[in-house]
């Protein structure tokens, strides 16, 4: 399974990504060479996803050490760099978790070449156990697809999903990917329902071209057909991401989750979260009213883009004068969430069923 983010091979001081923007019409690699670099790919969505903002974020850390170094005023320098960093997307957690890493790392050693190979190393480390963290949250998931393909006696498990949290907003696996991956891989029939996700369109850009390399079956639909499939028997199991969770189980999560989970609620089909520890903001209980939510720029609601007559083109699809409103994100309730499936195993949505699994200190573990 490829990576999306990794060292550039013939240049140290390089890394490369998967552009995001491009797919699925084009697969085009970025050169990220400066911290000013990391920052937009996270601002401009070239890369998305709370790990991989983590990750990207993390490299980012390390380019400003680099940078740095040159720098007349080099802590001043470096200061101002991470700012700007923090400051590229405000919902993902990661982003800011995964700074504080660093410069917890970092702290021990004022010169700034010594950070800088400090900040790499870390940054190494922040992808490998992204990587791992998501291959143990596939596992735990693929017991729960176990269970209901064991009563579909060798009918397909219909699985639908909100947006892309697959390998793509990851390193390698994803979060509500990984068990559909493994599932797939064991030979147990699924199908995946992907919705469209407007205003960009992750799931009909993102999820269903990685689907597609994977040879998973999967259906595209529009946003609003979730709830019709669940009224009608056809959706077993809803399995989406989080970009930030509370210590109370509230999920923030692309903007028609919580849609979703309503929908989920009424005809009695199980609403699961997939989500590794680094998305838990340990610090807040009330997802209403403490996670910030991104909102974005209105165009992208008024405008549409796919590709034509081989280039990719925007249109406008509202009157030329009408506002619109781009809420990125939106917050389902603990109370509609049947689990969450972490890296340790699946719990309740709930204070106790974290700190059951993590610990009441585990955002400093």
């Amino acid at each position: 399974m490829k990576r999306t983010i990794w060292p550039h091979p013939a240049d140290p001081r390089a890394i490369q990504i998967l552009d995001q923007r491009r797919l699925p019409h084009e697969v085009v690699i970025a050169d990220l060479l400066s911290c000013d670099d990391a920052v937009r790919a996270i601002r401009d969505m070239a890369v998305r996803g709370a790990p991989l903002i983590g990750a990207t974020a993390a490299y980012g850390v390390w380019f400003a050490c680099l940078e740095a170094q040159s720098s007349p005023d080099p802590a001043a320098y470096f200061k101002s760099a991470l700012a700007r960093l923090r400051e590229s997307r405000p919902t993902a957690v990661n982003l800011f978790t995964v700074i504080d890493r660093q410069l917890k790392a970092l702290d021990p050693v004022s010169d700034f070449s010594q950070k800088a190979a400090l900040a790499l190393e870390t940054a190494a480390a922040v992808v490998e156990e992204d990587v791992e963290i998501c291959r143990r949250i596939g596992g735990h998931g693929l017991e729960l697809i176990k269970t209901i393909a064991g009563k579909k006696q060798g009918q397909s498990v219909n699985i639908l999903t909100h947006c892309n949290a697959g390998r793509l907003a990851c390193v390698e696996w994803g979060t509500a990917t990984a068990p559909i991956y493994l599932a797939h891989q064991e030979g147990l029939p699924v199908h995946v329902w992907v919705d469209e996700t407007r205003p960009r369109n992750q799931g009909a850009n993102l999820t269903a071209w990685e689907l597609g390399e994977a040879g998973i079956p999967h259906t595209v639909i529009v946003d609003n057909a979730g709830g019709h499939l669940m009224q009608h028997g056809k959706v077993d199991m809803v399995i989406v991401g989080t970009d930030r969770t509370t210590r109370t189980g509230d999920v923030a999560n692309k903007i028609g989750t919580y849609l979703k989970a309503l929908a989920a609620h009424d005809n009695g089909v199980p609403f699961y979260v997939a989500l590794p520890s680094t998305t838990i903001d340990w610090k807040i209980r009330d997802g209403f009213k403490e996670i910030p939510i991104e909102e974005r720029n209105p165009d992208e609601v008024r405008h549409a883009e796919g590709w034509s007559e081989g280039a990719r083109r925007s249109v406008l699809l509202t009157p030329a004068t009408s506002r619109a409103c781009n809420h990125g994100f939106d917050v389902t309730p603990a109370r509609l969430i049947t689990g969450l499936i972490t890296e340790r195993g699946v719990c309740e949505a709930s204070e106790a069923g974290l700190t059951g699994l993590f610990g009441d200190n585990a955002h400093e573990s």
